[in-house]
């Protein structure tokens, strides 16, 4: 008599993975950075970059396209639509597309989307999970403005790439921090190169009943 069919034995997952995506439009050391983050952090990184995000990458900094790609744990080609990430039943804590270019973020809201990028960001959307889109673009005309409200009535989340100058960046490597930073905030990630009003910035701080500068 055959044995009993028996259950699969649970697979081992991740304890974190991400989705990045890079877009064509300035700013591309974000995504970057953000990447470098992630292996610090040990979250799982999955990256997909665009032709034009390839191009940028050679206009704005001094690495090639794959030396970006080695500091991912995965990378996707553009147009590989069958690649994991594609589908929502490949769980991930949320994807991060910095830069965000126009055509990106308007691929997304119509739901129209034709590369992997723009289809990964889709999937983020309708598992309900965190899409933050760094969107480069200034100054916005109306119809811009009509997309970035329709994407965040999507539930996406608009983060434009705007510096902090209360954190005392010294350099645009400071600048470039503390916006990764903040991106790793809303997922919910403590990354130590963040600098917090109230916290690391003397300034912020407030006295407590004892006399104590609170930390």
């Amino acid at each position: 008599m055959a044995d009993p069919p028996t259950k699969k034995a649970a697979k081992s997952r991740p304890k974190s993975r991400l989705v990045v995506g890079l877009s064509g439009a300035s700013g591309v050391s974000y995504g970057i950075r953000l990447l470098e983050a992630l292996g610090e952090l040990g979250v799982e990184s999955h990256l997909v970059m665009s032709k034009a995000a390839e191009m940028t990458i050679g206009y704005e900094t001094a690495l090639t396209p794959k030396q970006v790609a080695a500091k991912a744990d995965q990378v996707y080609a553009i147009g590989d639509i069958a690649a994991p990430i594609a589908s929502g039943s490949f769980k991930t804590g949320g994807m991060i597309i910095a830069p965000c270019s126009v055509r990106t973020m308007s691929e997304i809201a119509t739901g129209v989307t034709s590369s992997l990028l723009t289809r990964a960001a889709d999937v983020t959307l309708k598992e309900r999970r965190p899409l933050i889109l760094v969107v480069r673009e200034t100054p916005l005309h109306l119809g811009h403005l009509r997309t970035l409200v329709q994407l965040a009535e999507m539930g996406a989340i608009i983060l434009p790439p705007v510096p902090a100058f209360y954190a005392e960046p010294h350099t645009i490597s400071d600048i470039i921090d503390q916006l990764v930073g903040r991106m790793l905030d809303l997922l919910g990630y403590d990354w130590p190169d963040v600098r917090r009003w109230g916290e690391d910035l003397a300034k912020g701080r407030r006295r407590t009943k004892s006399g104590k500068t609170s930390s």
